[in-house]
């Protein structure tokens, strides 16, 4: 066998631009040559490997697109080894499917709507520089490895993310930017129109927003352009594809047969009504043309769907007529509660129309955060949400299972609207739990999540700094280019309509935007007034129905909820608290019930949680003991805990023991001890320092005053007997030799 020593990679090349002042290098030809198309692209010292691959044919029986998009997340890109007993990458982290998301939802509307071939696009980060996201770098590649690749697509597309820092809107900001920004805002778009928008922001106000977003278009339009390029010289030509769309003619045929009765069913504001109303309809559909039609029964959800489809948008449109009789800035009726379960920290139910959630919240101590092990710069979090959605919420008959992508991403979405209202670990020490219970479901469960969450804290008396509200807006658009939005948009017109714009946030501003788009993108003017709508819809919800229903944070948590003590301790003294080997905080947790967590920084905060304020407190006492520093001259009043011939030890404060010695007892004269104080005995004291051996001196003299003219009597001469001094000082000290009585 014969091989070569210097491979040579005949079609690499390299395409460089820069972005935000950091160079974006692109290189094709060398890796993943099997793919449809693949890339690897590196922004500053970030980069990731990103491939689309189609499969030949297309699948079979379904009437969508089977587009798979993963953020595969190696932990080598920043130096980890991975936790837990494989030392390998398990299932994607939360942060990895929400990136998925981000990625999925800009790309997939330019796909042809009849193409069914399985695509999947793989992203793996091999390499990390925090000052250069690879959540962004990862969409601007998945773009330019199906833009290059021959899967037909309408693209291309590109993202940055903006931060806004001083109150200056900054274009992907750096990782210390980051730290102090008030926004994280991801935008996609292509040459003409804004694809996607994700944010979450600190009360960022409508027309800032606004303002980043425009500002992001324009940079991506340049991105845009740089793709286009390297399309144009290794871009390869678009396959052919079977459609899998229905037959024109049957549609056409069947929608003139039922259009009346889908109308009359679709026609009102019960979704048990309208579904029930669907089902001799579909009965006559296939009495009427099974013959003529064999295959039928498995086109009927998809036959129905685009009936459905253009009767809602022709309704929308022409008529301004929304299915459940509503004007277009219109929001169903709503309805918020809490305290509806026992025992539970905070509980709050919101309903709009037939959606339907409940939210209970659950405060546990800070040991309780939730830990990462991602490459991503944050590894713990206090706050965290969670959204279930059961089949029971939309009727239907399936059993649980565990939380898809849509589920992690409505509670990571509620999760990032109420961040920037909450207290500080300092302010609040509590870690926070909150689980979104989808009872019924008819449309923007995410957006009454962030309502039910906002009751739910209050209730459990999270003092957070304003209430925060969410809302929907859905858009209409026709071929001739005209459109319309309307608020708080149901099922149907979620299915049937263009776009979910969601926003939440307080009276002040933003907290957070999710969009979903159908369509090519979103003109300026769509999004202004997405804006305007949503802002008076949440203003609604928060003065008519939320702060009716609770007006502030209880000023107490939950008689069930943890009480919690912060305290501040001299740093050097986290030694001693903990113990050698973790023995003094055991000891401590055993015998007052507390949980004690010591802050992983040099602040020396301590943060105790227990069941009662008793155990609490006696946790707390404890602490103060073991670090208590005395201060000399400093007065202090303890109990006396024993005696010897010379002095009193008195315990002037939780175990702290020193002695004073029997001269210092009085400003006058003591024979015995036993005088002055006895065991049990309170006596004021003043701390006169410590001796060489490290022993506690005190004085109650030293506070006494002095008396003039007073001398003390004469000693008896000593009697020398055999053993000299040392004798007589183990007589005074009552320290007698064994077998030696008293005479």
């Amino acid at each position: 066998m014969v091989t070569s020593a210097n491979m040579e990679f005949k079609n690499y090349k390299v395409f460089e631009t820069t972005l935000a002042g950091r160079p974006l290098v692109v290189e094709t030809g060398k890796m993943a040559g099997l793919a449809n198309g693949s890339c690897l692209v590196k922004y500053g010292e970030t980069a990731v490997l990103c491939t689309a691959t189609a499969s030949e044919k297309p699948r079979d029986g379904i009437d969508f697109l089977p587009l798979s998009v993963d953020f595969d997340e190696k932990l080598y890109a920043v130096g980890r080894i991975p936790g837990g007993y494989l030392r390998r990458e398990g299932k994607p982290s939360e942060k990895a499917v929400l990136t998925s998301r981000v990625i999925d939802r800009p790309i997939r509307p330019l796909f042809p709507k009849d193409l069914r071939n399985d695509v999947a696009l793989t992203l793996t980060v091999m390499a990390v520089d925090y000052d250069c996201s690879p959540e962004i770098t990862a969409m601007i590649g998945a773009s330019i490895a199906l833009s290059i690749s021959d899967i037909p697509w309408n693209g291309p597309i590109a993202g940055v993310y903006m931060g806004l820092v001083n109150g200056e809107i900054v274009v992907n900001p750096t990782q210390a930017q980051r730290k102090v920004s008030d926004l994280e805002l991801t935008v996609a778009g292509s040459h003409q129109k804004v694809v996607m928008i994700e944010a979450g922001a600190n009360e960022v106000e409508d027309d800032v927003m606004f303002e980043a977003i425009m500002k992001a278009h324009e940079e991506i339009k340049t991105l845009c352009t740089f793709i286009d390029g390297i399309v144009a010289e290794i871009g390869k030509p678009k396959f052919d594809y079977p459609s899998g769309d229905l037959d024109h003619d049957m549609f056409d045929k069947i929608f003139a047969f039922c259009e009346a009765d889908v109308m009359a069913a679709l026609d009102t504001d019960d979704k048990n009504v309208r579904d029930a109303r669907m089902v001799p309809v579909k009965d006559a559909i296939l009495e009427k043309f099974s013959e003529e039609y064999p295959d039928l029964p498995t086109m009927m959800e998809e036959l129905i769907y685009k009936i459905q489809k253009k009767i809602v948008r022709r309704w929308l449109l022409v008529d301004k007529k929304r299915v459940d009789g509503r004007a277009m800035d219109q929001i169903r009726p709503l309805a918020a509660e809490v305290d509806l379960l026992p025992r539970v920290h905070g509980s709050g139910m919101f309903t709009r129309g037939q959606t339907q959630v409940l939210t209970i919240a659950t405060l546990g101590t800070l040991s309780d955060s939730q830990e990462f092990d991602t490459i991503d710069e944050v590894t713990t979090k206090r706050y965290m949400h969670h959204y279930n959605m059961p089949g029971y919420s939309t009727g239907e008959a399936k059993s649980i299972r565990s939380p898809g992508r849509r589920e992690i991403g409505h509670g990571a979405l509620a999760e990032r609207s109420l961040v920037p209202v909450l207290p500080s670990a300092e302010e609040f020490p509590y870690a926070m739990r909150l689980v979104s219970e989808v009872v019924s479901s008819n449309g923007s469960t995410s957006q009454a999540s962030v309502c039910g969450s906002t009751l739910a804290l209050m209730a459990a008396g999270v003092p957070i700094k304003a209430p925060v509200a969410g809302i929907s807006c859905g858009l209409i658009t026709a071929e001739d280019g005209s459109w319309d939005t309307m608020i708080d948009i149901q099922g149907l017109e979620d299915f049937y309509g263009d776009m979910d714009f969601k926003v939440a946030g307080t009276k002040k501003g933003i907290t957070s935007i999710q969009m979903d788009l159908k369509i090519d993108g979103l003109t300026p003017e769509i999004i202004k007034s997405a804006f305007e709508m949503t802002n008076k819809g949440r203003q609604y919800i928060i003065d008519e129905v939320i702060l009716k229903a609770i007006p502030a944070p209880r000023a107490e948590v939950a008689p069930t909820a943890p009480k919690m003590i912060t305290m501040h301790i001299n740093p050097e003294k986290i030694g001693a608290v903990i113990g050698k080997g973790g023995e003094t905080i055991r000891r401590l947790v055993a015998e007052t019930g507390a949980t004690i967590d010591i802050a992983d920084d040099d602040s020396g905060t301590i943060y105790i949680a227990a069941t009662n304020t008793a155990s609490a407190d006696a946790a707390k006492r404890e602490i103060e003991a073991i670090c208590f520093e005395p201060e000399v001259g400093a007065t202090y009043t303890g109990k006396v805990t024993r005696i010897i011939p010379i002095g009193a030890f008195v315990e002037f404060a939780p175990g702290k023991e020193g002695m004073c010695h029997i001269k210092d007892l009085s400003n006058r004269f003591v024979e015995k001890v036993e005088d002055v104080v006895k065991e049990g005995d309170e006596l004021t004291v003043k701390f006169m320092g410590v001796d060489e051996k490290g022993r506690y001196n005190l004085s109650a003299k030293a506070l006494l005053p002095k008396l003039e003219g007073e001398e003390r009597p004469p000693r008896a001469p000593r009697e020398h007997r055999e053993g000299g001094d040392r004798f007589d000082r183990r007589e005074r000290r009552g320290d007698r030799p064994f077998g030696r009585k008293n005479s």
